[in-house]
């Protein structure tokens, strides 16, 4: 399952990426990448829970942005961004948590879901080894735009989904610390393949302690513009 996961992401990405590309290219020509900076588009999936909830399955979601990658010194470099389009939560909430969000269980079977909608910032400092291999950790903060609990179930063949909105319950910063590695497909200009760890330190709920965000990432970066620069 998770195979035939991985390989829907790559070409969901791949196909977004190349159509962003030709259209930010266009608009900025060769002037985003340079020796000591590289920008371009990250996409990818994370599979997210919180901790201190009984629910007992990974929220998986896609999530879209942008990076920079800036060259500090020698091999050391600031990676940094934001994903626009990015979620985390946790899926398969028990009868206790939704006791807890003060949710109505429905006569109907079905699963249900805590999803939080967020504007993700990494600071991460990278190192890059002459392999095209690199590892990188640092601080990220979220800021959360809107949150609901999501029950989805069948009816008459037909997939129902209802959202229940709990923004109020939710802090709306959140922060913790990432971890990552990753491995650059081709030198100079090419599509780097990463994966990351977020470990959260702020509560999730505003009155449950011991709800942090953890999530684990699995993205692409694919740079603009640079081939254009390199065959200048």
């Amino acid at each position: 399952m998770l195979k035939k996961t991985t390989l829907i992401v790559l070409f969901f990405l791949i196909g977004t990426t190349v159509h962003s590309q030709v259209l930010l290219s266009l608009i900025f020509g060769d002037k985003l990448n340079s020796d000591g900076l590289e920008f371009g588009l990250e996409g990818g999936v994370n599979w997210s829970e919180i901790t201190a909830m009984e629910a007992d399955k990974k929220l998986s979601e896609f999530n879209l942005g942008f990076y920079f990658d800036i060259r500090l010194k020698n091999q050391w470099h600031l990676d940094t961004g934001v994903l626009v389009k990015s979620s985390l939560g946790v899926d398969h909430l028990t009868d206790a948590d939704l006791t807890y969000l003060e949710i109505e269980k429905e006569e109907e079977d079905g699963s249900y879901s805590q999803v939080m909608d967020y504007f993700i910032v990494p600071i991460l400092i990278k190192y890059k080894l002459k392999n095209r291999m690199y590892f990188e950790a640092g601080p990220q903060v979220g800021w959360m735009r809107e949150s609901y609990v999501e029950f989805n179930h069948d009816s008459d063949s037909k997939e129902i989904i209802t959202k229940e909105f709990n923004t109020d319950k939710i802090n709306r910063i959140d922060a913790g610390l990432t971890l990552g590695t990753g491995y650059k497909l081709m030198d100079n200009a090419g599509m780097t393949l990463g994966i990351k760890y977020y470990i959260g330190m702020v509560d999730v709920y505003k009155n449950k302690s011991g709800t942090t965000n953890n999530s684990f990432f699995l993205k692409l970066n694919v740079p603009i513009g640079a081939n254009k620069k390199k065959e200048k």
